[in-house]
């Protein structure tokens, strides 16, 4: 069986802006469609272009990001067809995460922190990371890190829809109770019942925030 290569390491400095980029895009600082300029984002974190490059680079291999060549780098629009390729992924890998994570026992602390948090949460930027690091925990100790890889990848994406959808339609009180109920199966120890949770959360969502056509922070 062949081995699965591990990621290159980043180089510190590329770390911290690619983080600071990824943090600002996530809580809308940057919002869909916003203009990443080399020169503004190096001043601004005070290193050269070649850590903001790679660091663009890096985004954009995770779809946060677009690169053109004539309109330059910019966040990445979001739409009702991108939502649904992104939920639609999410769909059938998270539940199955949750799954194995149950099933393995793993502790789920970390969930019942970010709904602590969710709950005491002051705006829509805190309860968007809060929300991104509430499923990581869920599918995190799933036993085989390529899916933990491959979720952390869809959840950036995801964690992007669901600021534009909030800006439009805050509803996360509702996804904060099925986040409880979700919780709640999985430190029962019910494995099925928390991924068949999770699966009808997650379809819900994208059916009530993006039902058709265009969208808030997207285009047709």
């Amino acid at each position: 069986m062949t081995a699965v290569p591990m990621p290159t390491p980043i180089p510190s400095r590329t770390q911290v802006v690619l983080d600071g980029i990824k943090h600002r895009i996530l809580t809308g600082q940057l919002p869909p469609g916003a203009a990443l300029v080399e020169t503004d984002l190096a001043a601004q974190f005070g290193v050269s272009k070649t850590p903001v490059r790679e660091a663009l680079k890096t985004l954009a291999g995770t779809g946060l990001v677009v690169m053109n060549q004539y309109k330059g780098v910019t966040v990445r629009m979001v739409d009702a067809d991108m939502a649904r390729e992104v939920y639609d992924v999410q769909l059938l890998l998270e539940p199955e995460a949750l799954r194995r994570s149950v099933r393995l026992g793993a502790g789920l602390d970390a969930a019942r922190d970010a709904l602590t948090r969710a709950d005491g949460a002051d705006d829509t930027a805190e309860r968007s990371l809060v929300n991104r690091e509430f499923h990581r925990a869920l599918y995190v100790s799933c036993g085989n890190p390529l899916l933990g890889r491959m979720l952390d990848e869809v959840r950036d994406q995801a964690a992007l829809v669901s600021a534009v959808a909030w800006a439009a339609d805050p509803s996360w009180e509702r996804e904060a109770s099925e986040h409880r109920e979700i919780l709640r199966l999985a430190l029962a120890g019910d494995a099925d019942g928390a991924a068949g949770a999770l699966h009808a959360h997650i379809a819900s969502f994208v059916q009530r925030a993006f039902p058709q056509g265009r969208v808030e922070g997207g285009q047709e």
